[in-house]
């Protein structure tokens, strides 16, 4: 059920961490992501970003600090928390031997849709998607790009107010990844709050805000072209630091790529690490 008096923020981190033994996987990690924004969470194999999201999806509990998702603190309130968001992974959570409808119908069981609503809900699933006329395939039938799709329309059939997609554009073409992004948009405009991990820079350049994580702690945040105007020239590729920009464009300089600007980020973290 939702929150009655909804927080400011649709997901806040203060000092959260998380060691497993002697291992920290996330160190003291603060961040607000706000509602209706699409967040991007980026950063190596290994960096902490799963385990942040599984924190925050209310499976893992933290080892100290705090974490609210939807007003509700993912240590005490764990059930609530799971019932305010949708989560997608980059394997889909998807049963191939069932039908396109199939697979709705049991994640509306899941979620707890009403039996009122479930035909409605997936409706809406099936037009977003562009599967109506898929609902009858089975699911191993279907192309990478319409697997996500239903995908995405499974985990928002409750219409949580949060979706949390973890790396789900992996292994799709770039014209499923385009149009997928373009759901994203549609769901951030109607008001959904998206927390998103990707490895494909241009993704990024799609989310209103970025963090980047490495070794368990916050490198970065902020706008994708603040990141990159933020970079320190000397710490610019030479190529990027000497392309001109398009005429009339008031700069005398290329910006960085955001690859380029993570790449030098990391760098700096190696080079003053202990």
């Amino acid at each position: 059920m939702p929150a009655t008096d909804p927080a400011p923020w649709a997901v806040e981190i203060d000092n959260l961490t998380k060691a497993f033994g002697d291992f920290v996987a996330v160190d003291r990690v603060s961040l607000q992501v706000a509602r209706g924004e699409i967040f991007g969470f980026l950063g190596p194999n290994g960096a902490g970003k799963s385990t942040t999201i599984r924190i925050l999806c209310g499976l893992l509990s933290p080892t100290a600090g705090q974490a609210r998702v939807g007003g509700y603190d993912v240590a005490r309130d764990p059930e609530l928390v799971r019932h305010n968001l949708g989560y997608m992974s980059q394997k889909f959570s998807l049963y191939d031997d069932l039908t396109v409808e199939e697979n709705l119908d049991f994640f509306g069981g899941i979620y707890g849709v009403p039996p009122e609503m479930l035909s409605q809900r997936k409706e809406y699933a099936l037009e977003m998607g562009g599967l109506q006329d898929r609902r009858s395939t089975m699911t191993r039938l279907l192309p990478g790009g319409f697997k996500q799709r239903l995908a995405l329309g499974c985990a928002i059939l409750h219409e949580p107010p949060i979706l949390f997609l973890d790396e789900p554009t992996s292994g799709v073409d770039p014209i499923a990844r385009r149009a997928f992004w373009d759901l994203i948009r549609q769901l951030s405009g109607a008001g959904h709050t998206v927390f998103v991990t990707t490895h494909y820079m241009d993704e990024a350049e799609y989310c209103h805000r970025l963090a980047l994580m490495y070794r368990g702690r916050i490198i970065a945040l902020g706008a994708p072209e603040a990141l990159k105007a933020q970079m320190p020239s000397s710490d610019r590729g030479s190529e990027s630091a000497s392309e001109p920009r398009p005429p009339g464009s008031g700069l005398s300089t290329q910006l960085p790529s955001l690859e380029d600007v993570f790449v030098a980020l990391i760098e700096r973290e190696e080079r003053s690490a202990p």
